[in-house]
């Protein structure tokens, strides 16, 4: 099931989105999107939801992210250090 959201627009800046090629359809995905990367970003929502909610497809998401420099790893430099770590354990339980 699906919750509505609305976004009230006055009508002088539809009509000039509107004569710009931006249909309702257009804004409505657009504003997804950018809700989608703002909620990714402030760590709101993960990758999985925020793709989710921005109706992108997961690498299509991660690329928008890219292009709107929001980093999609963004780990601490205590949070690496442990990856590595972990990284580094499991490179040599494999030589074992």
């Amino acid at each position: 099931m699906a919750v509505k959201a609305v976004i009230d627009l006055p009508k002088d800046l539809y009509q000039t989105l509107s004569s710009h090629g931006l249909s309702k359809e257009m804004i409505s995905r657009e504003t997804k999107k950018l809700l989608a990367l703002k909620c990714y970003r402030d760590k709101i929502l993960s990758l999985g939801k925020s793709s989710e909610l921005s109706g992108l497809p997961m690498w299509e998401f991660i690329e928008f992210l890219g292009e709107n420099n929001v980093a999609v790893v963004d780990y601490s430099e205590e949070q690496l250090e442990k990856e590595l770590k972990n990284v580094e354990r499991l490179r040599k339980a494999l030589k074992s």
